[in-house]
């Protein structure tokens, strides 16, 4: 295993005086088939293993699993997992105590640490783990200058893109509001920007992050929207498109660029109408800044340039009721 890079990733940045989470240790949400879960997340480049009856998310050069898919009649976010520094698991468990919040016994038989409730209803867990979310700015790779020869890669030599790691998570809330002053208060994250009226929120660790490790979006009930992948490049974005579309993948938003957050995308859609997002050059917020935060025009909550925005790339297909038929052309 390449220990550079893993060290880039768990460097133990912290500010110092602040209890708060510094990543997300895991995600987990439920599909009715594993296989074709097993199969869209390999094909998005990531490492997928195989567990019993669950799957395990990792990006292939790092050892961390970021997630796991699990079993279940339909597509339904599980739980979320946030990590925190072994000196402040037990000051966490104070904090709860003086907040009046009950703990509830873990849903996930593998899980330890401490175990709440969001505003929403699903489990969220605070445990120990190391540092995965990012400590400095991202790699950001470019191509060189012309040197008698024309900079673009060659396409038939193009390589699949193996995203780097987890950038964010996007769920579904009720209420941005109440979710938001959750976050901050009970996990002390920090907006970093919001948009319109109880619409959208970003929030990133005050221990360094990227723009934001977790975002919320409004809905009649809590959901999973998508997880987003970081890659080295603009061409990585492209190149991940045209890897899902060549295997079938076609639906989606992108390519374009963010405004809050500024990174380039390109969402996938899955077979469940959740997303998959490659992301390259998202803003990063340090330990020791503080970051202005802004409520903005809810036109700035989406992106800067790129296609107009797809009809269903807001809609919350775990509400009862809601059906998604994968769209998925044959290679």
């Amino acid at each position: 295993m390449n220990k550079p890079l893993i060290a880039a990733h768990v460097a133990q940045t912290r500010r110092q005086g602040v209890l708060a989470a510094h990543s997300i240790n895991e995600f987990v949400f439920a599909v009715p088939d594993l296989d074709v879960a097993e199969e869209f997340y390999t094909l998005f480049g990531l490492k997928v293993v195989r567990v019993g009856e669950e799957l395990e998310i990792y990006a292939v050069d790092h050892p961390h699993c970021f997630g796991r898919i699990i079993k279940g009649p339909k597509k339904r976010l599980q739980w979320l997992s946030f990590g925190v520094y072994p000196e402040d698991f037990e000051p966490f468990k104070e904090h709860l105590k003086t907040l009046g919040i009950a703990l509830i016994p873990s849903p996930d038989p593998k899980g330890d640490g401490i175990w709440i409730l969001t505003p929403d209803g699903f489990p969220l867990q605070i445990r120990v783990a190391e540092k995965t979310s990012p400590s400095s700015p991202p790699i950001r790779k470019f191509t060189p200058e012309s040197n008698g020869a024309g900079r673009s890669p060659n396409k038939s030599k193009v390589h699949k893109v193996h995203p780097k790691h987890l950038s964010h998570v996007l769920i579904f809330t009720k209420n941005v509001d109440d979710s938001l002053a959750f976050y901050e208060k009970v996990l002390g994250l920090k907006l970093s920007d919001s948009a319109g009226e109880d619409l959208i929120a970003f929030v990133h660790s005050p221990h360094g992050s990227d723009h934001h490790l977790l975002a919320m979006l409004k809905s009649k009930d809590y959901g999973y929207h998508h997880t987003s992948w970081a890659v080295e490049s603009i061409d990585d974005v492209g190149f991940g498109s045209m890897q899902m579309r060549d295997a079938g993948f076609t639906e989606g938003w992108g390519v374009g660029r963010h405004v809050l957050g500024s990174n380039y995308f390109r969402y996938v859609q899955d077979p469940w109408g959740s997303f998959a997002e490659y992301s390259f050059d998202i803003d990063f917020i340090p330990h020791d800044i503080d970051w202005p935060a802004k409520n903005h025009p809810p036109d700035d909550s989406l992106y800067a340039w790129g296609p107009d925005v797809t009809h269903d790339f807001g809609h919350n297909f775990e509400v009862e009721g809601e059906k998604f038929l994968s769209n998925r052309k044959k290679p």
